[in-house]
């Protein structure tokens, strides 16, 4: 394995109503997502199908009861909020008080950057569908936190084989997400989960994590997330749900994130990794990692001390040495681009964080506070640096100081705008969501419901309604159906080329 595998992101974004301080955030979330499916006829009618969704099934071989869940476990239930899916592959949807965004499946970092990008574009132009002049203007952030003591997710996923012991995933992956946090971080103004704690830290989603392992996303959330719901084949695969992560803006921030997780897993599955680095108290440690920007914290490994930035040395010589023995000359160019950037990155961050600052988005978000800082004499507990922080995360581009950063050059980026914008309405093309995203811009008439695992027709001369499986995420590609798409005028036609 390289870098290459099924994976996915999820970000629910922070959402407000100017003017309204008081505004009910799931009744915004469900005016802007229902703005966006009125916008888009070919997104109106199709629902999303909850058949094949078990959120409560645990990766340590058994299901939580209902009656014991919390309420925002269980996924699988319509409850009646706008949902969307979208010509791209991808899906937009009201989760509890938020708007989410689910990128299409991807086959390698570089298009989750595309897809993940274009989910930005996508819920800004909703927020400008929403904002008429009968109703205040909808904001959106992508950050975690309100810093009133609540956080809302960043989720990644990464198809797994299912032979992997989930122990080994246990053993080897929580002292790498204590660790990554140096680079995959987002900077947050304030300790604590409310924030009030004066100071600047790498992260922020850590201090609201509060176990190891565990099925919950929402309270006492776990480093390790258990919920075994692969949406492919359950006998061959499990889908390794990742809720640690930060909201990203930076693209390379996500590239790393994604791509050197991602060879990590390769690592886990070809059982590669023999050195034992478990972090002692790794809650606390997630933590202590997170409150210190000067990145001299000293983990405890082994009966020896590492700072998180020494740990992820140990992942990438090994990574290296991996697909050194695995691939030779052959690694493809982005497992060699992971690697490169992995290595760059820890070297400066070893020699002087600010050097990260047009890369990472934590030490992008420090450099600019410590301006201001500097500038007007500002301590840590300063509301302006709360706004300032907030402020990074806006999406709209006149406002979001993320955004202003990349147009005066001081932020890199990988990608430009014309592929981004053509990723908000194109599916990829070497997955399943090509296949969905097709049939949801040319058949979208015929379109009763669509999920990860299957697209529902609704056909004329048949009395029910039709479902085409698509559990194999590396089917339905346009190498695999492409053409039959293009000579398929209609539904029907697709439907009965399919099953003759």
């Amino acid at each position: 394995m390289s870098v290459r595998r099924i994976m996915g992101t999820e970000t629910e974004f922070g959402i407000s109503v100017q003017g309204q301080p008081h505004a009910n955030p799931m009744v915004a979330s469900t005016r802007l997502v229902n703005a966006y499916a009125s916008s888009t006829l070919k997104a109106r009618r199709a629902r999303w199908d909850f058949e094949e969704e078990s959120p409560l099934r645990d990766a340590r071989g058994f299901d939580m009861a209902r009656e014991v869940a919390d309420p925002t476990q269980l996924t699988d239930e319509d409850l009646g909020l706008a949902n969307v899916i979208l010509t791209n592959g991808a899906r937009l949807y009201v989760d509890h008080a938020h708007p989410e965004y689910s990128t299409p499946e991807c086959t390698n970092p570089l298009d989750i950057v595309k897809w993940d990008k274009a989910g930005e574009l996508i819920a800004l132009d909703a927020c400008r569908f929403a904002s008429v002049p009968t109703d205040a203007d909808i904001v959106l952030y992508k950050n975690n936190t309100d810093n009133k003591g609540a956080s809302y997710g960043s989720h990644e996923n990464y198809l797994m084989r299912r032979s992997t012991p989930f122990g080994d995933i246990v053993r080897h992956l929580t002292p790498f997400f204590v660790s990554r946090q140096v680079i995959t971080g987002a900077g947050r103004v304030g300790i604590g989960q409310d924030g009030r704690g004066d100071g600047f830290q790498l992260t922020s989603r850590a201090d609201f994590f509060e176990v190891e392992v565990g099925l919950e996303t929402t309270l006492k959330r776990p480093i390790i997330n258990t919920r075994d719901e692969p949406h492919a084949d359950p006998e061959k695969y499990r889908r390794l749900h990742v809720i640690i992560g930060d909201a990203n803006l930076a693209e390379i921030s996500t590239y790393l994130k994604v791509g050197t997780t991602s060879l990590v897993l390769a690592m886990i599955e070809d059982r590669y990794l023999t050195a034992d680095l478990s972090v002692r108290q790794p809650v606390m440690s997630l933590r202590a990692v997170s409150h210190d920007p000067t990145l001299g914290h000293l983990l405890e490994i082994d009966g020896r001390t590492l700072t998180a930035v020494q740990l992820q040395w140990e992942y990438f010589h090994q990574a290296t040495a991996y697909v050194a023995e695995r691939y030779g000359v052959d690694v493809d160019v982005q497992t060699k681009d992971v690697l490169a950037r992995w290595e760059s990155v820890l070297t400066r961050l070893e020699r002087d964080p600010m050097e990260c600052a047009t890369e990472l988005d934590w030490v992008a978000k420090l450099k600019l506070l410590n301006s201001y800082r500097d500038r007007d004499g500002l301590e840590w507990n300063d509301a302006k640096l709360h706004l300032i922080d907030l402020q990074y995360s806006d999406l709209r581009p006149e406002k979001g100081l993320y955004n202003r950063l990349v147009k005066l050059g001081q932020i890199k980026r990988l990608l430009d705008d014309e592929s981004v914008i053509a990723a908000m309405h194109d599916p990829p093309e070497d997955t399943r969501a090509y296949f969905r995203g097709r049939c949801l811009d040319k058949y979208s008439d015929s379109i009763a419901a669509a999920s990860w695992d299957s697209v529902i027709f609704d056909l004329p001369g048949y009395e029910s309604l039709q479902r085409v499986p698509t559990i194999d995420p590396m089917r339905g590609s346009k190498a695999h159906v492409g053409p039959l798409l293009d000579r398929s005028p209609t539904a029907l036609a697709l439907f009965e080329a399919l099953t003759r």
